[in-house]
């Protein structure tokens, strides 16, 4: 099955975690131990497999927006 490019996929388009976390610019990896540990963006399991909304992936990049270091989180 191939996937969508990234530039085509709607707003209700659903991203894998290899998929969301090359949206991001993260690892897998990284995305993996935030989804462990909380504070990563929002998911949904749907049995075994886990997806992302990208309206999702963008509003938890907007929430981590910060304009200096020592801003708190």
């Amino acid at each position: 099955m191939e996937t969508m490019n990234s530039s085509l996929r709607t707003e209700s388009s659903l991203f894998n975690t290899r998929e969301a976390a090359d949206y991001l610019n993260l690892s897998k990896s990284t995305l993996d131990m935030k989804r462990l540990k909380g504070g990563g963006p929002v998911f949904c399991a749907l049995g075994r497999r886990v997806v992302y909304k990208r309206s999702d992936l963008d509003a938890w990049v907007d929430a981590n927006r910060r304009r200096s270091t020592s801003e708190v989180a």
